[in-house]
């Protein structure tokens, strides 16, 4: 989401759309909602079986009886009928991709059964957020989101490498794909910092177009600084021999990191 309204306050200063549209903004977050409650339930859907045998997500709402088989597989529909019809309301080259869209964040579920490449894949469909949210706006692609999703791609590759390395062995096991199977514990943390930074390079960039385009200052540097600097803390709290923070760095790190960076850059277009 916060990726999102990046794209969304981008393209209506790009294209100098003075007025602001809170039914557009309405649409585009309903959209955005929609496409990840599908995505979230269906990966669940589509993983009961390796999720019911796996100690850590054995006690997830399907496998543990909680939530049906078939509930959620009702939720992920009415998610993605009310995303596309979403779209249908924004404009007709968002309402034409978005078969596309839900192809790429419900296809990943099944990635990792046969490519170690899932992690980008996860990245590539969290890509779509700021690239969509600013075609919204102005049926335009734009150049700074695009690179603004690439830096997703590289972000999420990163920190979900990072994920996985918990489930190394049972991946194993189950003959599943991911980055730590590959290549180890010890490689993969390389490889993570190695997304991590191309996502800095990025999002470096992305600050300078900000500021030469648009006259972005104080703000969006500051919340550009914060992203950079909790991607380096990650690494600093996960090791080959401690996993033990795992959880800060995925989710408590991540979430503040995306949230501070959309709010400076969305607070200098107005101040």
């Amino acid at each position: 989401m916060p990726f999102a309204m990046i794209g969304f306050f981008i393209g209506l200063h790009e294209f100098g759309l003075d007025r602001f549209n809170y039914k557009l903004l309405l649409l585009v977050i309903v959209c955005m909602v929609t496409a990840r409650n599908a995505a979230m339930a269906f990966n669940r859907w589509a993983d009961y079986s390796i999720d019911k045998k796996n100690p850590r997500t054995a006690s997830r709402e399907i496998p543990a009886g909680i939530i049906s088989q078939n509930s959620a597989l009702i939720f992920v529909i009415i998610n993605v009928l009310i995303f596309i019809i979403g779209t249908y309301f924004i404009n007709p080259i968002c309402f034409y991709l978005s078969p596309v869209a839900i192809a790429i964040v419900l296809g990943y579920s099944y990635t990792k059964r046969f490519s170690w490449v899932s992690h980008i894949i996860l990245g590539l469909g969290l890509s779509l957020a700021p690239i969509g949210a600013c075609l919204a706006v102005t049926s335009h692609f734009s150049f700074i989101t695009f690179l603004y999703g690439v830096a997703v791609i590289t972000w999420v590759a990163g920190f979900d490498i990072l994920y996985a390395l918990q489930d190394i062995q049972f991946d194993k096991d189950e003959k599943l794909h991911s980055i730590p199977v590959k290549f180890g514990m010890s490689k993969s943390l390389s490889i993570s910092l190695g997304f991590h930074i191309l996502c800095a390079i990025c999002i470096i960039a992305c600050s300078v177009i900000l500021w030469q385009q648009f006259h972005l200052r104080g703000y969006m540097v500051g919340g550009s600084l914060i992203f950079l600097a909790l991607l380096v803390y990650q690494h600093t709290i996960v090791s080959e021999g401690d996993l033990s923070r795992l959880n800060l760095a995925f989710f408590t790190t991540n979430g503040i990191a995306s949230v501070v960076l959309a709010v400076g850059i969305i607070t200098d277009f107005y101040i």
